[in-house]
């Protein structure tokens, strides 16, 4: 895979020794056990896969390559470049100016957008809509375009089913940057409609099997359906797809839930399932699959606590603390600044986004066992920052300096 070029103050040696250790001993990726790593009376067990992926590192790479080569010229981002406030922070700091927040509010209007300005697209892609206006500016969006391939990917997909007359159910946050972006694409193609969870799938069914009248359709999905949907029509053949953050596990029980739920409907007969329902498997992002698999591998060490470290406004972050939290107590922080000490840390709710301080959530013991892992838009750096402040409560940041040097060696 190709080796992107991204500020050295977002690697950690440690972690890079780490991650080039297993990588070595495991390159068909086939064991997700954690990693040991033992620091005094702390032994800290960290997660096979985690960390940056490969649209992020794309993502990093053209968007300081753009600033350090237009030097004076007034550059962009139409949003967040990626759910990261230390990468999003570094890039105010060398001028660039988001045009929108990540909920697609208008920050900066269009209209002040001349044909000599950069615009960035962030990792998650825009919408068509959006592209159109830029282009329309003399903009030439795809020479910065940092849309993640696996977006794309899933992009190609929808319009390869929607072109065979499936209509498209995106299983996504409908506010979230790349559904946004996921929905405009697909259903430029065909019919599409936006499902958050299980629960509103399961309304979705109804309406495909009767048991709802389809007049309240409109307002159920207000906002979320594509422009002249008809639920009589449009809800005869579809496929799934995702945003590529979602649990896996999530979308795939959604498409199997529809799948059965059209079988049943139809009365399909085994070669008559692909008439009314398409495979769309292949459309699961590698890097949201790794890391929520290496979590599953990781939950399996006894620990005292989790620690998950990214963006509060994470996806794929959220997802991991949410796998995290229902094996043992897990606190969600976006930098070692948020451990305050053994008696306090700041934790982020990773449903509301609510942000509170946990009293004594260290346990007092004579050695103590914590499981990290981190969402695929924070750097390996901070995770290391999590270690060495933690140590630092024993005196054993040697330690980590001496499991680097192991890890090099091995």
């Amino acid at each position: 895979m190709k080796q992107f070029e991204v500020p050295s103050v977002y690697r950690s040696e440690l972690i890079s020794a780490i991650k080039a250790s297993r990588k070595k001993a495991d390159k068909l990726k086939k064991d997700f056990s954690p990693t040991k790593v033992e620091a005094g009376k702390v032994t800290f067990y960290l997660a096979r896969h985690f960390g940056f992926c490969y649209g992020v590192e794309n993502a990093i790479e053209i968007a300081f390559r753009t600033i350090e080569e237009n030097p004076g010229k007034r550059i962009f981002l139409l949003s967040e470049m990626i759910h990261n406030p230390q990468v999003n922070a570094d890039l105010l700091a060398k001028g660039v100016q988001f045009l929108q927040d990540t909920y697609g509010n208008q920050i900066i209007p269009f209209e002040d957008i001349q044909s000599d300005d950069i615009v960035i697209v962030p990792a998650f892609g825009t919408t068509l809509e959006v592209e159109s206006l830029l282009r329309s500016k003399g903009i030439a969006v795809e020479k910065y375009n940092t849309t993640c391939p696996f977006v794309e990917k899933v992009w190609n997909r929808s319009e390869q089913i929607a072109k065979k007359g499936y209509t498209i159910i995106v299983h996504g946050k409908p506010k979230h940057e790349e559904t946004r972006a996921t929905f405009s694409h697909a259903s430029e193609h065909n019919a599409t409609v936006v499902v958050n969870d299980m629960e509103e799938t399961q309304v979705l069914a109804k309406y495909i099997t009767g048991e709802l009248p389809s007049a309240t359709f409109y307002e159920t999905f207000k906002g979320r359906y594509s422009e002249n949907f008809n639920v009589e029509r449009d809800l005869q053949k579809i496929g799934v797809v995702n945003q590529t953050t979602q649990l896996a596990t999530d979308t795939q029980a959604i498409a199997d839930y529809l799948k059965s739920v059209m079988i049943d409907h139809f009365n399909l007969a085994a070669d008559q399932i692909s008439e009314r329902f398409a495979d769309t498997r292949d459309t699961l992002c590698y890097a949201t699959n790794d890391n929520q698999s290496a979590v599953v591998g990781l939950l399996e060490q006894e620990a005292d606590f989790a620690l998950v470290i990214g963006g509060y406004n994470s996806s794929n972050t959220s997802h991991l603390v949410e796998l995290c939290e229902h094996k043992l107590p897990t606190y969600f922080i976006d930098s070692a600044d948020k451990i305050l000490g053994k008696d306090e840390l700041i934790h982020c709710n990773w449903r509301t986004k609510e942000i509170s301080s946990i009293k004594d959530y260290f346990p007092n013991q004579s050695s103590v066992r914590i499981l990290i892992t981190s969402g695929a838009s924070c750097p390996d750096a901070l995770v290391e920052q999590v270690m060495v402040k933690i140590a630092s409560f024993f005196d054993a940041e040697s330690f980590i300096s001496a499991a680097k040097e192991e890890f090099q060696a091995a």
